[in-house]
């Protein structure tokens, strides 16, 4: 079996194979042959590929419009992809989180802000009965455009007039950290708690966050999977971010659904729940194009 899993483009700045490599041994283990490619140079012919997995498409907030056109072409065209085109739109934009909470999930609370000013804050800081807040554009990654914003601070010239969503300051994070359950076919494999650097409030690696094996509490494993139960589409893949807010209260952090780091150096089966997950898809696939799920 031939399977290609989409990778950054080769201009994209981090280092990603760290990644890419884990998955790609977990599904040679099971026998397939595993082609990286760009996501911005995927062939005209994907035919020869029993499955397409977007698993490392970092970089794609960087350049939304093209990553729309491929989950468009991949609808069309009928790829075997995973997680679903229908899916992974949805996922692209985090004002799914305001369907999450209107949907009685527990979620970091959100504003979504078509066009950020100054009056979003403050409805923001009134909303929440918080001073310190943190902004981000809906389609980001890696803490791209995220900023900390204290009572006294301007909203950042490359935040105003974009769409933003505005939540408030948790800052449970930086005594706790954020935890990352990975679920494959729904089901949890493990969990990693990620803490920031000290002095921050972001988690990821290139801004000094540390990653270490976790335990998902018997709560957090439910959430996770009420969260994935309210997502449009079935994910064979997912990594639920779930944080304790000042209260204690677990709440969504972010559905990764996309090309999420899944960190199967600390699962203790060495991944093999991610490749039957995989494996079993391609069963699926074969009787169910995925694009019609």
């Amino acid at each position: 079996m031939r399977i290609a899993v989409l990778v950054p483009d080769p201009d994209y700045p981090e280092e990603w194979r760290w990644a890419y490599d884990v998955e790609a041994d977990a599904l040679a283990s099971a026998g397939a042959e595993v082609e990286p490619i760009p996501w911005t140079a995927v062939p005209a012919d994907v035919s020869s590929f029993d499955l397409i997995l977007p698993l490392v498409v970092w970089g794609y907030h960087l350049d939304y419009p093209r990553w729309l056109e491929l989950l468009d072409r991949a609808q069309a065209e009928r790829w075997p992809m995973l997680n679903p085109p229908a899916l992974l739109r949805w996922s692209s934009d985090k004002a799914y989180l305001t369907e999450l909470a209107d949907l009685g999930v527990p979620t970091v609370p959100t504003l979504a802000a078509e066009a950020c000013c100054d009056a979003d804050l403050e409805e923001a800081r009134r909303r929440f009965e918080s001073d310190w807040l943190v902004i981000k554009p809906p389609v980001s990654a890696s803490a791209t455009g995220t900023h900390r914003l204290g009572p006294n601070d301007d909203l950042p010239d490359d935040s105003r007039g974009r769409p933003m969503i505005i939540q408030p300051l948790i800052e449970e994070i930086a005594k706790t950290g954020e935890f990352s359950l990975m679920l494959f076919d729904g089901e949890l494999s493990h969990a990693v708690v990620k803490q920031p650097a000290p002095g921050d409030f972001r988690v990821q690696p290139h801004l000094g966050g540390v990653t270490m094996p976790a335990h998902a509490t018997p709560v957090a494993e439910r959430l996770a999977k009420r969260a994935l139960a309210a997502a449009p589409a079935h994910a064979t893949y997912a990594r639920v971010d779930i944080v304790p807010d000042d209260s204690g209260v677990l709440r969504i952090m972010e559905l990764e659904l996309i090309e999420p780091a899944l960190f199967l150096d600390h699962a203790p089966d060495g991944g093999a729940a991610f490749t039957r997950a995989i494996m079993s898809a391609l069963e699926t696939v074969r009787e169910e194009p995925l694009a019609d799920r």
